[in-house]
């Protein structure tokens, strides 16, 4: 019978961090499960680990150790924005959900940017544009980016005021109503929400700013490191968000919960496995025990009975709990916001994350271009 040990036993022996222990189970490395005595708790398989032990002991070679860490390895780029601790998101050494109790998306973006001044993003003309959506918001930060300024060589408060500007468009073509008030207000009563409904979208704003170094914001890094304009950064970001493995998650976890419905939660959560697809909204590798971010937005929404029961056939199922796509769709169906409200969420709360990690690129004076392994054909000799 295999032996399981707990979470902190398991990076004892392996000595690496949390962060690290996730990426194993990630790619299958490790075996995990829940913990009978404490579900809210993993364990992972002994064996597993003295054999990913032994391997690391031996050495690796520089060109192993580069294709791990591209897919949810050790980070390789230094950042002082955002990190993922012990199962807690941190924003600049504060507790993200505790910032998310009170704070705006300006505030936390001032955190992030290391603002002398605090940030706004206000819109104080009726947009031309008549529409709204993600169509809308590709195009206009399209439009910006052609226009904008390279990066290189301008002072941090100058790019500081540039990412305001293409958030503040963001916000606009994502649903925002003209005004100088925090963008979490004009976005409520661009979709009809009250105060209540106003305050959830603050907090998931908040939530959403920052994730450590997600595919986006590498994207949004690289794009700097050219010295592209920051609309630009923020384009490479949004480009990237788009993919169903990303910012698309929020829809994938409503068309479940639809099916749910449809077909009742066994079925549905069946025939998804069977086609060898991950359950949108729910696990996630750097918070095996569970998403702070979902766990801090979902007592406050009103989660409908579909919802309700399709989280506890998944739990039942799977061990895995609801993240903040599963939370994000969730505040969508609750508040009766569009249909794409989660990738729009996502995409306006991340831009402050952009735009911080775009400046701190820029500022290390760091070009990012790493190598290929080619294994094609070498042609005539």
């Amino acid at each position: 019978m295999s032996e399981w040990l707990t979470r902190e036993e398991a990076l004892a022996r392996l000595n690496v961090r949390p962060q690290t222990l996730y990426a194993y189970v990630s790619r299958g490395r490790i075996g995990m499960r829940p913990d009978g005595a404490d579900p809210r708790r993993s364990q992972y398989r002994a064996d597993d680990i003295a054999a990913l032990a032994t391997r690391r002991a031996r050495g690796r070679s520089p060109q192993a150790i580069a294709e791990s860490a591209i897919a949810w390895g050790e980070p390789a780029i230094t950042t002082a924005i955002s990190t993922v601790l012990h199962g807690r998101l941190v924003y600049r050494g504060k507790d993200a959900v505790a910032l998310a109790a009170t704070a705006t998306l300006e505030e936390t973006a001032s955190l992030l940017w290391t603002s002398d001044t605090p940030a706004s993003f206000a819109s104080l003309t009726l947009s031309t544009v008549r529409e709204s959506g993600t169509p809308t918001a590709f195009a206009r930060l399209s439009a910006l980016a052609a226009a904008g300024w390279p990066t290189l060589g301008r002072r941090p408060a100058m790019l500081q005021q540039d990412g305001a500007s293409a958030t503040s468009v963001l916000a606009t073509s994502l649903g925002s109503s003209p005004g100088a008030e925090p963008v979490h207000e004009r976005l409520a009563r661009g979709w009809s929400v009250d105060a209540a409904g106003a305050d959830l979208i603050r907090k998931a704003l908040v939530l959403l700013a920052d994730h450590e170094l997600n595919a986006s914001t590498f994207a949004a890094r690289v794009a700097a490191s050219t010295g592209a304009p920051i609309a630009a950064c923020l384009l490479a970001g949004l480009a990237t968000l788009s993919g169903p493995r990303h910012g698309g998650a929020g829809a994938a976890a409503i068309a479940l919960v639809e099916d749910a419905e449809r077909l009742g939660p066994d079925e549905a959560i069946a025939r998804w496995l069977a086609h060898d697809r991950p359950l949108p909204g729910f696990g996630h590798q750097l918070y095996p025990e569970g998403d702070p971010r979902a766990e801090t937005l979902l007592p406050d929404v009103e989660i409908d009975d579909g919802l309700l029961r399709l989280r506890d056939a998944v739990l039942a199922a799977t061990g895995l709990r609801p993240n903040v796509d599963f939370a994000l769709a969730a505040l969508t169906r609750s508040l009766h916001l569009p249909a794409d409200a989660p990738f729009r969420l996502f995409a306006l709360g991340r831009s402050v994350g952009w735009t911080a990690h775009a400046i701190e690129q820029v500022t290390s004076n760091r070009p990012i271009r790493p190598r290929a392994r080619y294994d094609g054909p070498l042609g005539p000799e």
